[in-house]
């Protein structure tokens, strides 16, 4: 059986995005448990060249929800980068990410398919890179979401926040029986 538009994006998107939401609520357990205030996370990053914390965050929505509207309509228009927020408004921002990621259905994400879409980044391009769905996301949308995610993780555990590895996988997907 040949995998799909909708099999490589939407249950990989929503994978991450479910451990995200699980390593964002074991931050906050820890911080209870040690008196922490987990709002001093939003500005933590890993180097100081590196985007913040918040930014990882609001990037994970924003090369998986938009990326699968860009996939739709043909253009990557994210809406413009919120800044800093509490960590409840960055929790917040996860689980609705999740429930639009939900919303997506197989026949919808698999009309995309083999749809052009150019992609406008003169910091990458002086002209807009012709692609097409497919390229979009195996190029382009999953290398930074991962990106972002593991960032955002790797800030939490360079904080001390006791989470691992299978934090990060989150539920694996199994073959069904």
């Amino acid at each position: 059986m040949a995998t799909t538009l909708y099999d490589m994006s939407v249950p990989t998107f929503l994978q991450t995005a479910r451990a995200v939401s699980g390593f964002l609520q074991k931050a906050a357990t820890h911080c209870q448990q040690t008196g922490t205030d987990p709002d001093d996370f939003a500005t933590a990053r890993l180097y100081p060249d590196m985007a913040q914390f918040w930014f990882q965050i609001e990037c994970v929505d924003n090369f998986s929800v938009w990326g699968l509207e860009a996939m739709r309509t043909g253009a990557f228009t994210p809406p413009p980068l919120v800044g800093p927020a509490p960590y409840a408004a960055l929790q917040d921002r996860i689980a609705q990410t999740v429930t639009r990621l939900q919303a997506y259905t197989p026949a919808e994400v698999n009309d995309w398919s083999g749809r052009p879409l150019d992609l406008d980044l003169v910091h990458i391009s002086p002209r807009p890179m012709p692609l097409t769905s497919e390229t979009f996301l195996l190029s382009f949308l999953l290398p930074n979401f991962h990106f972002h995610a593991v960032t955002a993780y790797d800030i939490l555990r360079t904080r001390g926040v006791p989470i691992g590895k299978r934090d990060y996988e989150g539920q694996l997907r199994t073959r069904p029986d």
